[in-house]
């Protein structure tokens, strides 16, 4: 009977995010006559709790593995990580997110994990960033790539990203997206009945909504003026942000200095997503980068137009003028046009649904992903096992 393949995954932190939520699924649902499984992540986080009762693997909490930067607690997680490959004999390490893809792949390497991999979620620089502060999360990413055996992205345009920034090789890269539960999501009218009444809204009321963590990635703050330049045209018009995080209260005076409190809802963080999206006329994302939300195909397989910042990976699934709209980051002026040009033209708005249903591709079926990831693992151990014949000896692929 052949060996199973022991594989850790490392996470910065169990918050409600989809990197989190697909790591979970991927970890429950990995064929068990082939993979050995352990979880390693930092303390804390909505998922937390739910990692530790709903997985067959172990898990490891370590509570210096923490988002911020802080040389103590960096080291001290980069020690207790490569103490825990070390002990469990790991022979494929993968990582997710920024600081535990750092501090995962170096612990693997020091710990003579044979081969690792590492998923980019979403770049840990970007545009925005003060230019030493991005040149050296580069310079990160660069070095460390060295030690990478495959890096998965979830979109082509995260691989251009990549290269264009040297990052790694581009026969190191994969795309796999980011999956959803497709074959569970169908629209019921019944359900948009009862969220809308949750939020006391009735038939009649047209409701864009977005969903998104308060956080500058996602610009959520232009989501309350895109609210008020629309309002100014449409007072009638409802709005649903959905979420919370640490420019919540950013948020709450914006709203109050806009006088927008009887327009905008902030129910918080919600585990049901894809009921929410039926609630919605239109969907709409504000991110200044992505690598590519789970959102936009959520909101297609239910037939929902998404109106979006042109950032990243979002072409790739949203095409402008056919199932949905692109505008810059930033401009919630030519935002508030498109969404008041879906309000004014309901033919066109239900046309664009029905385009994002038909285009969704079948990648993005989350037990698809799986398979993907497995064929992954397959490829890099697997194989390579048998060509050398004797035992695990990290190679760069």
């Amino acid at each position: 009977m052949r060996k199973k393949i022991k594989i850790a995954h490392i996470i910065t932190k169990m918050e409600l995010g989809g990197a989190q939520q697909n790591t979970l699924y991927t970890l429950k649902h990995l064929n068990r006559e082939k993979f050995e499984t352990i979880l390693i992540c930092g303390k804390g986080g909505m998922l937390a709790q739910e990692t530790f009762l709903s997985l067959t693997n172990r898990v490891f909490f370590i509570g210096e593995l923490i988002r911020k930067i802080n040389p103590f607690f960096d080291f001290m997680a980069l020690i207790k990580i490569w103490y825990l490959l070390k002990k469990e004999k790991i022979d494929l390490v993968h990582t997710h997110s920024s600081k535990a893809g750092i501090l995962g792949r170096w612990a693997a390497k020091l710990a003579g994990v044979p081969y690792i991999v590492h998923t980019f979620h979403g770049f840990g620089f970007n545009d925005y960033q003060k230019w030493p502060v991005r040149w050296l999360f580069i310079g990160i990413e660069r070095i460390t790539a060295f030690i990478t055996t495959k890096l998965i992205v979830v979109s082509g345009e995260n691989t251009k990203k990549a290269m264009a920034n040297k990052i790694g090789e581009k026969n190191q890269y994969l795309v796999i997206h980011s999956g959803i539960k497709v074959k569970e999501l169908s629209f019921n009218p019944i359900i948009k009945k009862e969220k809308r009444k949750e939020f006391g809204f009735n038939d009649e009321d047209f409701v864009v909504g977005m969903i998104a963590c308060f956080k500058p990635q996602k610009d959520p703050l232009s989501f309350i003026l895109l609210a008020h330049k629309v309002s100014a045209c449409l007072p009638q018009v409802k709005f649903l942000l959905v979420g919370d995080g640490l420019l919540r209260p950013s948020i709450e005076k914006l709203i109050y200095k806009l006088n927008l409190q009887e327009k905008i809802q902030l129910p918080g963080w919600r585990r049901d997503i894809p009921q929410l999206i039926q609630s919605f006329d239109i969907m709409v994302l504000t991110s200044l980068w992505e690598g590519l939300p789970r959102v936009f195909p959520e909101a297609m397989v239910l037939g929902i137009p998404v109106v979006a910042t042109e950032v990243d990976g979002a072409g790739e699934v949203i095409k402008d003028g056919i199932n949905g709209f692109l505008v810059p980051p930033k401009d919630m002026e030519a935002m508030a046009k498109k969404v008041i040009y879906l309000f004014k033209n309901g033919a066109k708005r239900r046309q664009m649904g029905m385009q994002a249903k038909a285009m969704l591709p079948s990648a993005f079926d989350i037990d698809e992903m799986v398979k993907e990831i497995e064929m992954l693992y397959d490829n890099v151990v697997i194989k390579n096992k048998k060509q050398k014949g004797k035992g695990l000896r990290w190679e760069r692929q």
